[in-house]
């Protein structure tokens, strides 16, 4: 009996993390918990029962995002991947969860520190990745030897630039669907060898 009880109470706390994150990305981060709850089916005390503090299911919502992204980034990434494979392997993931992302990216700075380190951690995850691709790609001389941060700043500057303006680019659909070519074309153009250029 004990153990049907924890197994509901875990399943109820899922439920709750994923209307979270599906009204957050709808709405805001702050958003009433009512609508919450409202969107999980539970009573709205339910939700107190498993998060304490409204900062609580915000930062246990963000994680869960987190660990999603991270473990789709490391399960499509190979070693083996030059420059141009993780581009595409990073726009797949972001367009997977192009809403949330988004929210996120617009309302960080308003966040808890706690919950800006699980955004901090996506991004980390994304730069070690990126570096390995990069190094061999600059091992192989097919990229020009800038440094690493300014290459991934850049990349990361350009995609953030996009999802924040996706109203103007693209005001029906996904931003990043619509101009992933364009996008990794374009950075690709900037950062490779001049002899790969003319390939």
């Amino acid at each position: 009996m004990a153990e049907k009880r924890q197994l509901q109470k875990a399943q109820t706390k899922e439920r709750i993390t994923a209307a979270a994150l599906k009204v957050y990305s709808e709405n805001g981060f702050s958003t009433p918990t009512i609508a919450i709850a409202n969107e999980a089916q539970v009573s709205h005390g339910s939700i107190f029962v498993h998060f304490p503090t409204v900062d609580d299911l915000l930062i246990c919502s963000l994680e869960s995002f987190s660990d999603e992204i991270k473990k789709e980034l490391h399960s499509l990434s190979d070693p083996g991947n030059d420059i141009a494979s993780l581009l595409e392997m990073h726009i797949g993931v972001l367009i997977k969860h192009e809403d949330f992302y988004k929210r996120l990216i617009k309302e960080a700075v308003y966040l808890p520190e706690e919950a800006r380190n699980a955004f901090i951690a996506i991004q980390s995850t994304v730069s070690i990745h990126f570096l390995h691709a990069l190094e061999k790609d600059m091992n192989e001389e097919r990229i020009k030897d800038v440094p690493f941060h300014m290459i991934f700043n850049t990349w990361m500057g350009l995609v953030h630039y996009y999802l924040l303006n996706s109203d103007l680019f693209a005001p029906r659909g996904s931003v990043l669907a619509q101009y992933k070519d364009s996008l990794i074309e374009c950075f690709l153009t900037l950062i490779k060898n001049e002899k790969e250029v003319k390939k």
